[in-house]
């Protein structure tokens, strides 16, 4: 099973990708995750990304499908993977499309966690207070402002994809405002429809 989890910010997609990993058996694939362990790793794409990263820049494309790309060959994504917080942009959904197609292996689906944007920064306000309240540190994205802009950020540069994935047929749409439960089933039943 390889799948693709679109959403905005705070929409649930680290939750619910947890749930899936523990049920399924397959790894969530973040990015950022992706790079700090190339980094770590020493790999050819992690010098790379460690040069570019300590130069205080963004990482292109280009290293990060490379990352992607190394990530996917490794013996646990031999059963599939869960894609969050990537593809983020057409480029990059246009490279997943070529080296998943390299391997011979193809998206089964794409989910997108369908929400109400005020409502998230609402979501995003009480995460912060429940940190607050159980002494924890407060995530630097549970900011109002902060996140306002990468929800915008969002609607600039990700949300094209859900019409890409929608013209390929593979978009599935689950209502990301009910509750971590029942979004949990409304996915289930998502992969299970394209498992037949």
């Amino acid at each position: 099973m390889r799948l693709i989890l679109l959403g905005p910010p705070g929409a649930g997609k680290g939750t619910q990708a947890q749930r899936l990993v523990e049920k399924h058996g397959i790894p969530q694939l973040s990015t950022g995750d992706m790079l700090r362990a190339a980094v770590q790793a020493g790999t050819e794409v992690g010098k790379r990304a460690k040069a570019v990263m300590d130069a205080g820049e963004l990482v292109s494309d280009a290293i990060v499908n490379a990352i992607v790309a190394e990530r996917i060959d490794q013996a646990d994504c031999g059963k599939g993977f869960i894609l969050d917080g990537y593809p983020r942009t057409l480029v990059q959904a246009d490279a997943v499309e070529a080296m998943l197609a390299e391997r011979g292996i193809a998206l089964d689906t794409v989910i997108e966690l369908v929400v109400d944007d005020k409502a998230l920064v609402g979501r995003i306000v009480k995460r912060a207070e429940d940190a607050k309240a159980a002494g924890q540190p407060v995530r630097k994205d549970d900011n109002p402002e902060v996140f306002e802009e990468r929800l915008r950020e969002y609607y600039k540069k990700t949300a094209p994809l859900i019409g890409y994935y929608y013209a390929k047929g593979k978009l599935k749409t689950v209502d990301g405002m009910a509750g971590i439960d029942a979004v949990t089933a409304a996915i289930g039943k998502v992969l299970a429809a394209a498992a037949k």
